[in-house]
């Protein structure tokens, strides 16, 4: 069954931060990254509640579905 989910606390976000791997650089050119803590909010909802990736909620503690699917490739790519 689905659950509810409104996103990590500071004292998970503790937990969770260790285990990512460290935030990149910033970038020349573009948009500066989306932090993880929005990366891991906008996943851990999708797992804990169930919704498409198209029914991503977006706010300012969300990533975009963009950004959580693409981080979530390269975290699955080096073994994080």
């Amino acid at each position: 069954m689905p659950g509810r989910f409104e996103g990590l606390s500071d004292i998970e976000w503790e937990l969770f931060k260790n285990l990512l791997p460290c935030e990149p650089q910033k970038r020349g050119r573009g948009m500066p990254h989306v932090p993880f803590r929005y990366v891991l909010n906008t996943l851990l909802y999708i797992l804990i509640t169930g919704c498409r990736w198209c029914d991503v909620p977006t706010g300012e503690q969300w990533a975009s579905k963009s950004s959580a699917h693409r981080w979530l490739k390269r975290w699955l790519e080096n073994g994080t």
